[in-house]
């Protein structure tokens, strides 16, 4: 397990006051302005009336200005404010805790609004210059400019609200302290993805100051990240510092060339599905025998022609960490990036990656985790939660198993792995590398989990551990039915959503009255760990127990 700094589990628990009035201006009178203007009113004269009036609730109205101050953050890293008088909640995209702005209630959403925020007032606590040039536009990485350890504060808190408000657990109960862990921090805090996906586009973003300004033709075509609320537009991005410096370099190479007119290269508009270039994916994994990185390059194109390729081909293969170059063909007008055909141009098809001690091939197209060093820590605490014996007695009932990374981690101590999955190819993907690394005692399964029936617990025996790792929407209700009925000892629920994993908890510990559903289950800890640093996104490990 990778060492944790101590500096990052230093002050916890929050330390500043959260409970500060914020100032409202009540004035509908610049409703009408460009919502990206500010409006040139003086700002102080409405918040004083506002002040003046503060014994009466208030609740904000659409296009209303508002002075507000950022309290913490919510899911998907929005900054959460409240009227000071009626407790209405605000949340505003790029606002971190602290920072006090001038917004304006852009959406209401029935118990809560949504700001945008048109200026900072004051910056929020704990502010630190960002590295990164794309910071303010990208999205990407929403709290680069807050400190690591206000961070790691905002997602333990995020999580253990919605555990006490969501999943109905009380931190009056003296046994809460226990149950509820510190976050787990990520000690690599920058150049951890060993995947990034970029996209070809023919308009490219410009920030307001910069919109005057009349691109035409390859000028207005980008390579990068889509630009925060625009499924057509480009921040075109030639560095990111959340992938590794090999990647870095291939991106580079790829921006110096890819626009050259004799080429004949063109980006895929998503409005007139013309256009040759979709995507390129640069995935990194590391070579087994030396430890060196290696990596694949995938350019994802709307049909084959790799004669056009075979100019950019020539360059990025004179990279040394360059071991394969794989063209998915994508005919369909979806933005994906998995082809329906798979070409290899250079070197071979495949990549490797080391976790937990065993070697792990990754196509193109296979999902592995993202943050390999991050994972290690991860799989460490599942496999510590699981409380396997390993006398080669228990049966583990993977659910969502992707490539089988976590079951095949936990086989060495089980008697058998039972892993069940959505997808075809990462089934595929789990079966070679169960006989890549020599283990016998798993089976891989392809199928729904949110469409089970009656029949499948009858396709392997009583599980003595499961282990549930669903995408972000959680699991289904027909699966909580099936293991509350399975009454296995133990669930390790892994989480990629704090907000769904509450609620799955709570059905599973405490039932669903309305159904007539009763929970046979106790929560032992929940653990919520930092996998992404700089991005909203938290990871938990959840022990329940049967009651």
């Amino acid at each position: 397990m990778a060492s944790i700094p101590s500096h990052a589990l230093r002050h916890l628990t929050l330390t500043r006051p959260w409970l500060r009035k914020i100032r409202c201006t009540t004035s509908l009178a610049f409703s009408s302005q460009d919502p990206h203007q500010i409006p040139p009113q003086n700002t102080d004269t409405a918040a004083k009336n506002a002040n003046d009036s503060k014994s009466q609730a208030f609740f904000p109205k659409k296009n209303q200005i508002l002075e507000l101050e950022c309290e913490s953050l919510a899911f998907k890293g929005k900054g959460v404010c409240k009227v000071a008088d009626s407790g209405f909640v605000l949340l505003c995209d790029n606002a971190l805790p602290g920072e006090r702005f001038i917004g304006r209630v852009s959406r209401k959403k029935g118990s809560y609004a949504e700001v945008t925020k048109l200026k900072t007032l004051s910056p929020h606590w704990d502010f630190v210059d960002a590295p990164c040039e794309y910071a303010s536009y990208c999205g990407g990485c929403k709290t680069q400019n807050l400190s690591y350890e206000a961070q790691l504060r905002a997602k333990e808190k995020q999580v253990r609200e919605l555990v006490i408000h969501v999943g109905k657990f009380s931190d009056k109960n003296p046994d809460f302290s226990h149950i509820m862990k510190p976050i787990v921090p990520c000690d690599i805090q920058f150049h951890y993805r060993n995947k990034m996906e970029f996209s070809f586009g023919s308009q490219k973003w410009l920030p307001k100051e910069l919109l005057h300004e009349k691109l035409d033709g390859n000028e207005n075509y980008a390579l990068g990240l889509h630009a925060p609320g625009f499924f057509d537009k480009i921040l075109n991005v030639d560095k990111c510092l959340l992938q590794s410096e090999p990647a870095n370099k291939i991106l580079a190479t790829v921006q110096d060339n890819w626009k050259d007119p004799e080429l004949g290269l063109s980006p895929y508009n998503v409005h007139s599905h013309a256009g040759f270039l979709k995507h390129l994916v640069l995935r990194t994994g590391r070579d087994m025998k030396t430890g060196l990185p290696e990596l694949m390059v995938n350019f994802v194109t709307s049909s084959y022609k790799p004669e056009m390729l075979k100019p950019l081909v020539e360059k990025i293969s004179t990279i040394p960490e360059v071991v394969s170059i794989m063209n998915n063909v994508n005919t369909s007008i979806g933005n994906t990036s998995v082809g329906e055909e798979e070409y290899t141009l250079y070197g071979k098809s495949t990549i490797t990656e080391s976790l937990r001690g065993l070697t792990f091939q990754i196509s193109a197209n296979s999902f592995f985790q993202t943050n390999t060093h991050q994972a290690e820590v991860l799989y460490k605490l599942i496999e510590d939660c699981s409380g396997l014996r390993g006398d080669a007695s228990e049966i583990v009932l993977d659910l969502f198993c992707g490539t089988g990374t976590i079951g095949l981690t936990l086989a060495k101590k089980a008697k058998h792995v039972y892993g069940y999955e959505v997808v075809p190819q990462a089934v595929a993907d789990a079966n070679k590398n169960a006989k890549l690394n020599g283990i016998n005692n798993t089976t891989f399964v392809q199928g729904d989990l949110n469409k089970i029936d009656e029949n499948f617990g009858k396709h392997f025996p009583k599980p003595d551990i499961v282990i549930s790792d669903p995408n972000r929407p959680g699991m289904h209700m027909k699966l909580i039915k099936f293991l509350l009925k399975l009454k296995a000892p133990k669930i390790v629920y892994v989480s990629c959503n704090p907000a769904t994993c509450a609620r799955d908890i709570d059905y599973l510990c405490h039932g669903v009255v309305e159904q007539n559903i009763k929970g046979c289950y106790k929560l032992k800890s929940i653990q919520p760990v930092d996998m992404f640093p700089h991005t909203p996104h938290i990871e938990c490990v959840c022990l329940l127990e049967l009651c």
